[in-house]
């Protein structure tokens, strides 16, 4: 063990020692030249068996820890080794930990435990969306830090996840991966003999364990190793948390919560989780059915399509989704509408999602195109909920705990907006670039990381967003150079510009793109290569490509013959008509 005092690397003195495990040691540091505090956690050569075994899994824990980044993570910034030992240096979590707050005082209040659970959740969604998926394995309260920032807006301040010894990345194929690792009375069942591979539901499991622990005081580390309904021990704990926990602790990990974004929001709705709350529901539910009984006995005629107008939100929310399905046109536009009226607000993000998108093509479709005016936008933001920028946050909060419906849809609205023939192309191109920024940034304006989008469709949807902003982003340059001749060509880029273009126009050809897209690319090329001054500016390689690909571009636009609208069919016979003058500029 390392004395208070001693340098390490010539840097970090060890001022304490702060914790002990069976196989490491952790002290409290200080960097010398930086002045900063950080926690130092060493494994000595002769306190382990198979020491070289022990220090390849400490290896991949701090590669692990290196590539995440999440408040309630530590940060790894150091590792360090010599002949006797091997130093991890990591982020000093302030605080203590839940089962240091339990030994002093018990069981914990229970919105103190349900505010922890989901910053649990939080840090644990993060890692199960990683690529690929990182399994904690290990939760337990003695692995949670609460820090001491608790104030008097936020009482119960925040906790870190520390201690990574167990985690792992997810493979989906090694059935017996985790034997006999994890703790008694938190770790899933199949933590142990062999029973399956550990996902994203054996955290969830460990988490139950935890609240169970937190909220009654009784851990379930110690014999007989058993967990009752909380209320066994207090009544007064909410029933809604104790069906959350029970279904978090099922030995079987398809009856637990599926994911930590589920659990999450069944702890924001602990009321939906309670005995009383279903019962009463079935009651409202039992009274509708024999009113409808009644009513359909009284006059004789089938009133199936309004069986369910008037059951619990959730009812009238996938009635009317699921009916609008089966619809396009005005039809599906007028009952998605009134599936988001009912305000439920519980569905599964990426159904969400999927509902919105079918409303948005819905009012694509009401004047027999595939496109949406500034007008519908307004239409679909409103019938969301969004119109009021007030109620922006619920927006994310409905669509951003799935990034790839995130991402899908502010692209789908780009494209619908682009695709739109009549008006000011300057202003819906504008409009349309800002919903392709939002698929590509998050709330805050940061640029997504690609690697946490799953689905295919979501990447390649991620991808042709960041090439239309370039392309409109590019081409409002040159308008605006355009606009002040005394600037052309000194301050415009016209190589850059082109090439954003030739991307875009790649893009929308080799994909399924549809046709009113295409036709506004289309139309920014021939605008840009009609002006010959802009031609001019071309080096030798770009102007070559673009005769090719205006060819390209002019057969495509001949193979159109079954365009939607007549604005699009006038678009196209005004690119076509500029094929002289860039021929000429071209050649």
């Amino acid at each position: 063990m390392l004395e208070n005092g001693t340098i390490l690397d010539g840097k970090y003195e060890i001022l304490s020692k702060v914790g002990q495990g069976g196989m490491s040691v952790v002290y409290l540091a200080l960097n010398r030249k930086a002045m900063k505090q950080w926690a130092i956690k060493e494994v000595r050569r002769d306190g382990v068996k198979d020491f070289e075994v022990v220090k390849q899994s400490l290896v991949a824990e701090t590669d692990m820890l290196k590539k995440l980044s999440h408040p309630n993570l530590p940060d790894i910034v150091d590792i360090i080794e010599d002949e006797d030992s091997f130093f991890i240096v990591m982020d000093y979590i302030e605080g203590k930990p839940l089962s240091k707050r339990i030994e002093e005082s018990g069981a914990q209040p229970e919105d103190y435990v349900i505010e922890w659970a989901k910053q649990l959740c939080d840090v644990l969604d993060y890692l199960h969306t990683r690529q690929p998926a990182i399994i904690y394995r290990d939760m337990k309260p003695s692995n949670v830090m609460l820090r001491p920032d608790a104030t008097a807006d936020n009482p119960y301040g925040t906790v870190c996840l520390i201690d990574f010894g167990t985690a792992r990345e997810y493979k989906g194929t090694n059935i017996q991966d985790t034997t006999c690792l994890g703790t008694i009375g938190y770790a899933a069942p199949e933590q142990f003999g062999g029973q399956g591979e550990t996902d994203a539901r054996t955290d969830i499991y460990c988490l139950g364990a935890t609240l169970y622990h937190l909220v009654t005081g009784h851990s379930p580390a110690e014999p007989p190793y058993e967990m009752h309904p909380i209320r066994y021990w207090d009544e007064s704990l909410s029933p809604g948390l104790e069906a959350i926990i029970l279904k978090c602790i099922q030995k079987n990990p398809n009856d637990r919560f599926q994911t930590c974004a589920e659990l999450k929001y069944a702890l924001e709705h602990l009321e939906e989780n309670t005995r009383e709350y279903k019962v009463k529901q079935q009651k409202r539910y039992n009274l509708f059915l024999t009113c409808v009984i009644a009513t359909i006995l009284f006059f004789a005629v089938g009133l199936t399509g309004t069986i369910l107008s008037n059951t619990n939100v959730k009812s009238q929310y996938e009635y009317y989704v699921s009916k609008a399905a089966n619809e396009t046109g005005a039809d599906a536009a007028a009952d998605y509408k009134k599936a988001f009226d009912t305000k439920y607000m519980g569905a599964d993000p990426s159904e969400m999602a999927d509902a919105f998108r079918g409303y948005l093509n819905a009012l694509a479709e009401n004047d027999e195109t595939t496109t949406i005016t500034e007008a519908e936008l307004n239409e679909f933001k409103s019938a969301i909920g969004v119109a009021d920028s007030s109620r922006e946050d619920k927006y994310i909060e409905k669509i951003g705990r799935n990034l790839d419906a995130y991402v899908m849809l502010n692209y789908d609205i780009g494209l619908k907006l682009m695709g739109y023939t009549d008006g000011s192309e300057t202003v819906q191109n504008n409009a349309a670039r800002t919903w392709f920024v939002k698929a590509y940034t998050d709330n805050s304006g940061k640029e997504i990381d690609s690697s946490r989008l799953s689905d295919s469709v979501a990447i390649t949807d991620y991808n042709n967003a960041k090439v239309l902003d370039d392309m409109i982003t590019c081409w409002t340059k040159i308008q605006n150079a355009d606009r002040d001749q005394d600037i052309i060509g000194e301050t415009q880029n016209f190589d850059e510009v082109y090439e954003a273009i030739q991307t875009a126009v790649d893009s929308v050809y080799n994909q399924a793109f549809d046709d009113g897209v295409k036709l506004k690319v289309y139309d920014i090329l021939a605008s840009f290569l009609a002006d010959n001054s802009h031609v001019k500016m071309l080096n030798n390689t770009n102007r070559g490509l673009a005769a090719s690909t205006w060819q390209q571009v002019v057969n495509d636009l001949n193979s159109m013959t079954n365009l939607k609208t007549g604005g699009q069919e006038t678009l196209k016979e005004e690119i076509l008509s500029q094929s002289a003058i860039i021929s000429e500029n071209l050649s």
